[in-house]
């Protein structure tokens, strides 16, 4: 059944005219989602956690709450009244969210309900399994070390052996953060506690999952927006070139677009993408993870929002991902088409301190079609991104050959 596509009146910035856009989490990828927005004359409104974050360095407002307090995120939103509210990260409380939406104060990205299952790996991966009967990898949810170990042995009484190897995560967490992959009973406690370490809330949860021998991951960039031709006013959907990424303890290290694969296997990833989306509903881009194995595709996550591996589109599509995402949420048509093959690799900040200085980035940008974004994060960490390296070249493996050369040029030290 077709839905009819919703639009934002666009305005003037900063007049009573105003689209008024607030975004929950403005690190680098809520940077270049304001960008757009603002492209498209929207007043934004910028909210993290810390003061100074990316996107609230190019914001028409920014503001400074903890997102996860239900009393702190009324306040600021009744206070604000934008007519959008785009969640970007995972520490967000979505319960209120809900209650705000069904009381008719303002309208979030793709819907509420989106924002409160994805955010909890526990909520999607039961509606993909469960729910929708997508394929995925075996799974438990564990509450203690013990019951972790119960699962992995297959002593719990709730089904088969999860077995070794196997993948810990916590139910909530971002970019990878508390992910390990365990290869024997001696990594068990460990996983945990890095479990534990690197999960958004902490409340001593986590999904266990068997571990599958796949050839490959991607993510299937999955736009629902406003149709065109006969399906104009309506809501359609669209996929962008699948992006092939590699990534370290589960943190996104490289990206690159497009990723070889079968008809059959992009059929099924599409099918797949789309059956999620479909029943998470509303408007945007959503970030749709899957394992691949010659024809074989398995569901992994979904973010209702622009994905860390999608910073390469800023190179290889006509709209990037970021501002797929402004023109789906906004109501307006959107271009899913490939400029040229691309690919991206993470700069980490190498060093744990404030007031970083960057060297290299002339060195970097020497070679034609590369291309190099610096988040302006406040603070460093030696595994935090600082930025990124792009590159597009006539073939993936020479881009990707690029992005790597051109990162690994540049270095974030200590002023003086």
């Amino acid at each position: 059944m077709s839905t009819p596509v919703q639009t934002l009146t666009l305005g003037t910035p900063l007049s009573p005219s105003a689209a008024r856009v607030m975004l929950l989490g403005s690190g680098e990828l809520g940077k270049e989602v304001l960008i757009a927005l603002q492209r498209l004359g929207v007043e934004t409104i910028a909210v993290d956690r810390y003061e100074n974050a990316p996107g609230q360095q190019v914001a028409h407002h920014a503001r400074t709450i903890t997102m996860s307090d239900a009393a702190q995120l009324r306040t600021l939103i009744e206070a604000e009244r934008p007519q959008l509210v785009v969640p970007e990260i995972e520490a967000i409380a979505t319960a209120e969210l809900e209650k705000l939406e069904a009381e008719g104060v303002v309208r979030v990205i793709p819907t509420a309900r989106a924002a409160r299952l994805t955010m909890d790996r526990e909520g999607i991966r039961r509606l993909a399994a469960e729910t929708l009967a997508l394929p995925t990898s075996p799974y438990r949810f564990c509450n203690s070390l013990a019951e972790l170990q119960a699962a992995i042995d297959g002593t719990d009484g709730l089904g088969a052996a999860i077995g070794y190897p196997c993948v810990v995560k916590p139910v909530m967490s971002s970019s990878g953060k508390g992910q390990s992959k365990i290869d024997g009973p001696a990594d068990v406690q460990k996983a945990w506690e890095y479990a534990m370490a690197g999960g958004r809330v902490s409340h001593g949860r986590v999904i266990v999952e068997g571990f599958i021998d796949f050839d490959y991951e991607i993510t299937l960039l999955t736009v629902r927006a406003r149709g065109q031709g006969a399906e104009a006013g309506q809501i359609a959907t669209a996929y962008c070139e699948p992006i092939g990424h590699k990534q370290v303890s589960g943190d996104y290290v490289e990206s690159w677009q497009p990723q070889p694969m079968s008809p059959l296997a992009l059929e099924r990833a599409q099918t797949i993408a789309r059956t999620v989306t479909d029943n998470l509903g509303g408007q945007g881009l959503f970030g749709v993870e899957l394992f691949v194995k010659g024809d074989m595709v398995w569901f992994s996550e979904v973010s209702p929002r622009p994905h860390d591996t999608g910073l390469v589109t800023l190179s290889t599509q006509v709209q990037s991902e970021f501002e797929l995402h402004a023109r789906a949420i906004l109501g307006l048509p959107v271009d899913t088409s490939l400029r040229a093959p691309g690919a991206s690799a993470v700069i980490y900040g190498g060093v744990d301190a404030q007031d970083v200085v960057f060297d290299g980035v002339a060195e970097a940008l020497s070679e034609p079609g590369t291309d190099i974004r610096l988040f302006g994060k406040p603070e460093s960490f030696v595994k935090r991104r600082l930025g990124v390296a792009l590159a597009t070249a006539p073939d993936v493996d020479t881009a990707r050959a690029k992005a790597l050369a051109a990162a690994a040029k540049v270095k974030p030290r200590v002023r003086g």
